[in-house]
């Protein structure tokens, strides 16, 4: 990996595969802030976008028109010795990223997934209890089921799981958590104290044995009374600082090419409370990224 001096922000406003109306807000207030520019590097500031003649009736091929679109963004940012962050969206692009990262740097390298979330977003239709799209992200990355997902939004390769590091996933479906138990997937804690593997020789561990890392964040990491209006949110959450230190843990190897964090809410009630939570992860992981040693 090499040092980067400037951020490449990709900015998503799309939930699943449907324009988002209204809970893009956090994005704007993303911008507001300056929390990008904070960090201190020049940033270049895209948002992928299809037009509305290429959407259809069928979800799920409107989830990975658009995952493909979220990835020729990221492998631009990439391809430009930039480091890339992805704001905004939700856990289903998080295929599109995978594929960016190996679009622009090939199917052979060891991409390693950190996925900081309430859930393990490992279903397969086989397992899912909702058919909720955005509870099957880290599966599809994996290989398992919905190819066409994973084939549209440009994926060359899938993950094997021992290059899966879930940190918290502490709200798992039966099923679902026996299919992860029968991986090579690892469950980390996101503080200590927690339950799960510790975090930081979890981390060690994948870091050694990867080329870069992919940072997923989801807002739901957090406790519920920090994010009131997700719709995903689940009490029992890590608070700030923890989700800070989790974060920082990833980042502090110096391996981390790509960093996520979404499913920030932008309406309904408590959504100031909720975009601040935003824009204080986001803050974090720029901070320390920063701190660590930007890597592109």
């Amino acid at each position: 990996m090499q040092p980067v001096s400037s951020l490449h922000v990709v900015g998503v406003r799309y939930l699943d595969g449907r324009p988002a109306q209204g809970d893009e807000v956090a994005l704007d207030a993303y911008v507001a802030s300056a929390v990008y520019w904070d960090a201190g590097q020049p940033v270049v500031y895209e948002e992928p976008t299809l037009p509305a003649a290429r959407l259809g009736a069928d979800p799920l091929t409107d989830l990975a028109l658009v995952c493909g679109a979220v990835a020729e963004k990221v492998a631009t940012g990439l391809r430009s010795g930039r480091a890339v962050l992805v704001t905004g969206g939700n856990c289903s692009h998080s295929v599109g990223v995978l594929a960016g990262i190996q679009g622009a740097r090939g199917p052979m390298a060891r991409v390693g997934l950190v996925w900081l979330d309430a859930h393990g977003d490992f279903n397969t239709p086989k397992t899912t209890r909702s058919g909720m799209l955005g509870g099957m992200p880290v599966a599809v990355c994996a290989g398992l089921g919905q190819a066409r997902w994973r084939e549209l939004a440009g994926v060359l390769a899938p993950l094997p799981t021992d290059r899966i590091l879930l940190v918290d996933a502490r709200s798992l479906d039966p099923a679902e958590e026996q299919l992860i138990r029968a991986t090579d997937v690892t469950i980390a804690a996101v503080a200590p104290g927690r339950p799960g593997a510790d975090l930081g020789a979890a981390v060690a561990d994948l870091a050694a044995r990867c080329d870069l890392i992919y940072l997923h964040v989801d807002a739901d990491i957090l406790d519920a009374a920090l994010t009131p209006n997700q719709p995903t949110r689940q009490p029992g959450g890590a608070d700030l600082a923890q989700a800070a230190t989790a974060i920082e843990t990833v980042l502090a190897t110096g391996k981390v090419a790509v960093l996520a964090v979404v499913a920030v809410s932008g309406v309904g009630e408590g959504h100031e409370v909720g975009v601040a939570s935003g824009i204080g992860l986001v803050r974090a992981g720029l901070a320390a990224w920063r701190r660590h040693g930007w890597a592109g």
